[in-house]
């Protein structure tokens, strides 16, 4: 009894609160709340969202598409880079555009004038020009051989024939090319001649490498 009295601290001893009292005084855990107040939140009122970091960045713009359509320089076009180089056409095509350009330059003549005559040689030689730059480098020769070709075509089909037969059209095609052989040659030598140096230029660039 002597050790429990010496034990306890001096002064007036604390009673735990009881009834009303207890009721009042909040416990160390918990908040004080009002009497009559309901505990959860507001009928009608929505929660705020709470500012966290998604919140707070900004929404990251959309990727544009971007489609390869440019026109400067060497820029892509399509997926391909333009060039300044002309289209180089192959044998066959050298062929088929010197039987198709001559037939139409005859028939214009034909048309106009009735004939054969200065407009057919003029537009020969400016397809024959055409031919021999457009070529590529592996076909030179189909330039100077296509030339004579729809040359003699162009008089076959559109050349005025007096009688039918096969021996008339023999001999209106051999009138024809005797008569026009100034054309003939000079459209035929000027594609050689434009071939012939282009072939050495090219044999020039490989050496120098």
């Amino acid at each position: 009894m002597e050790q429990s009295i010496r034990t306890q601290p001096p002064g007036p001893r604390r009673r735990p609160p009881t009834g009303a009292a207890a009721a009042a005084v909040p416990g160390p855990g918990r908040a004080p709340e009002t009497a009559g107040a309901p505990s959860g939140p507001a009928p009608g009122s929505r929660p705020r969202p709470s500012a966290g970091p998604s919140a707070a960045r900004p929404a990251a713009p959309r990727p544009r598409l971007r489609l390869p359509l440019r026109g400067r320089g060497d820029e892509p076009l399509y997926g391909r880079r333009r060039t300044g180089r002309p289209t180089r056409l192959t044998a066959i095509g050298t062929g088929l555009v010197a039987v198709l350009a001559t037939l139409a330059v005859a028939g214009v003549d034909r048309l106009l004038f009735d004939g054969l005559g200065w407009l057919f040689g003029l537009g020969y030689l400016v397809v024959c020009f055409q031919l021999a730059v457009r070529v590529r480098y592996a076909d030179l020769l189909a330039a100077p051989i296509s030339g004579p070709i729809a040359f003699a075509l162009a008089l076959l089909l559109l050349e005025p024939v007096g009688s039918p037969g096969v021996t008339a059209q023999v001999v209106s095609l051999a009138t024809g090319l005797a008569l026009r052989a100034g054309w003939l040659f000079s459209g035929t030598g000027l594609a050689a001649l434009i071939v012939l140096a282009r072939f050495v230029a090219q044999r020039r660039i490989q050496r120098s490498r």
